[in-house]
């Protein structure tokens, strides 16, 4: 494993490096060095990162990238698609992570012939439960297990709110929510922001940061070297063992939708007792304290005993019903023989 690199040239490296000293001083002095503050290691992590010079991608049984539709590798960037119409791409992660902690850096870029608002449709990026699936979401599958980042960089619904696109947003699904086309995905997003990202003279950045159930994406498409916050969803739940991709597709508008890295950092983060024993592994996605349009909350599975109780009580009150009634037909009887006599 590989301490964490940053991406930037020289000049940049530097001043990017003065900026995080100028911010450890600033955390230092305001919690005092207080235990309190999450103390945490990253270290990239090679089998689930994608870089140059993409040795084997898509052709070698020993790589660790699979390629899907008309995606293509460059000794220059993995292109998902051309700037062409109704094409669809991905690149797919063969080993699963199964990191509780997580930081994925995704270096793209997204140009072509298209004029503003003529031009589409995005790119996603997953870690999903299902990967090497064609689909109408960004070019792979709906109703995913898992999470969605989508860069959408065409407005499909005509009245957006004051919505600027190209557009960030964040969906987590359960397998039954699909993502609403023609509404951009509004009705199940968690959350995003504007993302000016097209024919840019320079590097274009987006951060995706998983860390005590809490999801975090950022993005740097300034040319700033500076991070921006996108969105910051407390209560995420993802399980483990799911697999990285990104996907991308072109309809009627097209855009060459490039991956130059994709590298994913494990986070070694402190967590104290109590921390510990409410962070419990969970095999379906979702998002606490979050009703989906269409999505029942679910309730907790009940425990042996529970389900033991009432199936007794149940059995108890059978019987105590059966006895009343034998009784009222023993009265009944009584009387109707009196009657009689």
């Amino acid at each position: 494993m590989a301490s964490r690199a940053t991406w930037y040239s020289t000049p940049a490296r530097k001043r990017h490096m003065r900026l995080e000293t100028h911010a450890l001083l600033f955390v230092v002095l305001f919690f005092g060095g207080s235990e309190s503050a999450d103390q945490t290691e990253e270290y990239l992590k090679r089998e689930h990162s994608l870089s140059k010079p993409y040795q084997g991608v898509g052709t070698s049984s020993s790589s660790l990238w699979d390629l899907l539709g008309n995606a293509l590798v460059t000794p220059q960037y993995v292109r998902l698609t051309p700037d062409m119409q109704s094409k669809q791409g991905a690149v797919w992660n063969r080993v699963p992570c199964y990191l509780r902690d997580w930081e994925l850096q995704v270096h793209f870029k997204v140009h072509g012939q298209g004029k503003k608002n003529l031009n589409g449709d995005g790119f996603a990026i997953w870690y999903t439960k299902d990967k090497m699936q064609t689909g109408p979401v960004f070019g792979s599958k709906d109703n995913f297990l898992g999470l969605g980042i989508f860069v959408d960089t065409y407005p499909n619904e005509e009245k957006q709110h004051e919505r600027i696109f190209p557009y960030v947003s964040a969906m987590v699904n359960n397998g039954s929510l699909v993502y609403d086309h023609s509404r951009d995905g509004r009705p199940t997003e968690l959350g995003g922001c504007t993302a000016i990202v097209r024919n840019l003279n320079h590097d274009t950045f987006l951060v995706i940061r998983y860390v005590k159930r809490r999801l975090t994406v950022m993005i740097d498409v300034d040319g700033k070297h500076e991070w921006k916050d996108c969105l910051d969803v407390p209560g995420v739940r993802l399980p483990r063992g799911y697999f990285f991709g990104t996907s991308a597709v072109t309809g009627d508008l097209s855009d060459n939708h490039d991956i130059i890295s994709l590298k994913l950092y494990q986070l070694s983060v402190t967590r104290t007792p109590a921390e510990e024993s409410m962070d419990k592994e969970v095999f379906i996605p979702s998002v606490d304290n979050l009703k989906l349009p269409g999505v029942e909350t679910p309730t907790d599975p009940m425990s042996g005993f529970a389900i033991f109780l009432i199936v007794f009580f149940s059995l108890i009150g059978v019987v105590f019903a059966g006895v009343i009634i034998v009784i009222v037909y023993n009265k009944w009887q009584e009387r109707s023989r009196k009657h009689f006599y």
